[in-house]
């Protein structure tokens, strides 16, 4: 099993992980119950292919840690990235060019792919500039049609 390095600082959290920053102030550190998935691997493929389409925020798999209620937690290292929240429109015409089209609320769907990307909120994507950083996706790989 996997433990947070000594010295890392706890940053925030969302719906599915404790996010903190590593010692050496360069990469976050992920500790993520993957409780938006119903299977471990649906995690996995999620993080292959935010890896292939976001390789600037890629995530690198650290191990597996247990949680305060013994429940199993991939952890997770990741660049750090400083900026600022990015504008809605931004996300939507970004992730537009790119073949996805955008369903409700901060959700997309890429029909040639047959991916469902979620929670494409502001708080999961930075911008420095007019450059965009995805650094907490949510995929999901559907049937093409």
């Amino acid at each position: 099993m996997q433990s947070l390095p000594v010295d890392s600082q706890y940053l925030t959290e969302g719906g599915e992980a404790k996010i903190y920053l590593a010692p050496d102030q360069l990469h976050v550190i992920k500790n993520n119950d993957a409780v938006y998935y119903a299977t471990w691997l649906e995690y996995f493929n999620s993080l292959v292919i935010h890896n292939l389409l976001f390789p600037n925020t890629a995530y690198k798999f650290v191990g597996f840690t247990l949680g305060k209620e013994g429940e199993l937690r991939a952890v997770l290292q990741q660049r750090f990235i400083e900026g600022g929240q990015a504008e809605l429109e931004n996300i939507k015409e970004y992730l537009s060019y790119n073949g996805f089209a955008h369903t409700k609320r901060q959700d997309y769907f890429n029909t040639e792919f047959g991916l469902i990307l979620e929670d494409m909120h502001d708080e999961n994507v930075i911008a420095i500039g007019d450059v965009l950083f995805f650094i907490d996706t949510v995929f999901y790989i559907m049937e093409r049609k």
